[in-house]
Parts: structure tokens; sequence; C-alpha cells
């Protein structure tokens, strides 16, 4: 089973989704608090293409082959994970604060990731002759990701209580679909994955880790309330993990599933330390 036929429908529902919870007021939220926007934003556009890089210029990526770094940077350089809003809640965190944040990496990686994915590439793409075909990454996510968007974005606006029952039906559907793709990527690659897995597992574990940590420094220096400095935890370390799976098996981008790896793993680890996050913070008395 090509596992594209699988991504494809979840991408575009989880964008669909994510239309669904926005409205015209979250966007207003950039201008009446700027600053846990304005973090949020640096921590995801450029804090964690930044930490990626310097994790992979560290021995600790020194086994990993060139395509295993490719997809370790299409997750870092990929948008806030729609599963954010959600885990935000759990938290007890700023729930607005998160939606915004995820639509707003949301728009921005459309230029951000293309920039920086055409850089790596160059740099370590040589080694494996792969090549990012700009025109084709833009018109995939544009597709993908704003038209869903958009439509549902549209539909919240003129069928509140229409976009509030498909809201709650595909929310039940999110997790049961990215388990489904995550099992068939297994079973297609399972001697890869076992191979990687203690190598990828510790970088994406320490990518997880440092991105969270330098977040939630950042937001504590800054002084930011007890609900935006758990959003902002969430929100950076949360990567839209089936973008970067799309991109990464796309015939049209890289059409190279070994590239998805990363994304697959690193979405495992993901989901283990922020529901740890999410239980320690239910513990705690505010």
């Amino acid at each position: 089973m090509n596992a594209i036929f699988i991504v494809l429908p979840i991408l575009t529902l989880l964008m669909f989704d994510l239309g669904l919870t926005l409205k015209p007021q979250d966007f207003l939220l950039i201008a009446r608090r700027p600053k846990p926007v304005l973090i949020g934003m640096v921590g995801q556009i450029i804090l964690l293409p930044l930490i990626a890089w310097l994790i992979i210029l560290s021995p600790l990526t020194a086994e990993l082959s060139p395509l295993f770094i490719i997809g370790i940077m299409l997750v870092a350089c990929s948008p806030g994970g729609s599963s954010s809003n959600v885990f935000s809640m759990l938290a007890k965190g700023d729930v607005a604060l998160s939606v915004t944040l995820t639509a707003c990496s949301s728009i921005l990686t459309l230029f951000t990731l293309p920039l920086i994915m055409a850089w790596v590439t160059a740099s370590v793409g040589e080694a494996t002759d792969i090549h990012l075909p700009i025109g084709n990454l833009l018109i995939q996510n544009i597709v993908l990701m704003v038209v869903p968007i958009s439509v549902g974005f549209v539909v919240n606006i003129y069928r509140e209580q229409t976009a509030a029952k498909i809201h709650n039906v595909l929310r039940r559907i999110a997790m049961p679909a990215l388990v489904l793709l995550v099992t068939v990527f297994f079973v297609q690659h399972k001697q890869t994955i076992v191979a990687e897995f203690t190598s990828l597992g510790l970088t994406m574990t320490v990518l997880i880790l440092a991105t969270t940590g330098c977040g939630a420094l950042l937001a504590w220096l800054l002084r930011l309330t007890t609900k935006e400095r758990r959003t902002l935890v969430i929100e950076i370390g949360m990567q839209n993990a089936a973008q970067a799976i799309t991109i990464a098996c796309s015939p049209l981008i890289f059409n190279n599933e070994v590239i998805a790896i990363p994304a697959i793993i690193y979405a495992l680890m993901m989901n283990l330390i922020l529901l740890a996050y999410v239980g320690l913070t239910r513990t705690r008395v505010d």
C-alpha cells in the first residue's frame, strides 16, 4: 500500500478541521496580545529549525544518512500540529492562543519551509541526488492546506453549529487515522525503523526537549502567564508530522518514503513526551 493515499486525506481532513475551529477574532489576538504570538512564531519558525540544524551538526547524528537529515529538517520546518489545540486544553493552557499560533504557523511556513528546505537539500542532497521542486511544493501546500483551512473557516463563519458538529466527528477520527498511517509505515519499513530507532529516537527526543525547553525559558523570561507558557511549550513541541510525511512521500516533491521515517518517529516521541507534560500540568495547583 502506498502511504501517500493514506496521508493525503488525513492531512486534508486535519487542515479542514483546523479551519472549522478558526474565527475572525482568533486573528485579532495578534493585535490584542502580540507578545505570546510573536514568541510562539519565533519558537516555531526560527528556533525549531535552528536547533534541529545544530543537532544535525553534532556527533549525535554523525551516523545518520542524508535522507534522514532531510527528514529531520522537514519536521522542524513544518507548522504546528492541529492536535496541539486539544493538548493545550488538557494542559489547562490558552486554547485561543493555541488556535492562533497553529493557524499563523500554517500560513507562514508556506514561505519559510520551501526556503529552508531548498537550502538543506542543496547542502546535503548531492549525496542522494535529492532536489526540491519549490514550485510543486508551494502548489501542493496551497491545495492541501490553504484550501481546506479556508473552506473550514468559511463554514464556521456562516454555519457555526454545522462546523461544531463536523469538528466533533473529525477530532475523533484524527488519532485513529494517524495510528493507521504509523502502522502502515512501520509494516513497510520495519527493518529500517528498527535498525535506526535508537539513533533517530534519541535525536528526535533531544529535538523535542530542546525546543520545548527553550520555548518555556523564553516565555518565562518575558513573564508570560502560566496558561500562555503551557501553550507555547505544546505549540513549539508539536509539529505537523502529517504534512512532513506528505511532502516526503509526494510524487510531486521528494517521492521518498525513507525521508518520512524521522517524522513517524517524531510523532511517536512527541505524543509520549507531551502526554507526560500534560499529566504533569494537571497534577499542579496554580
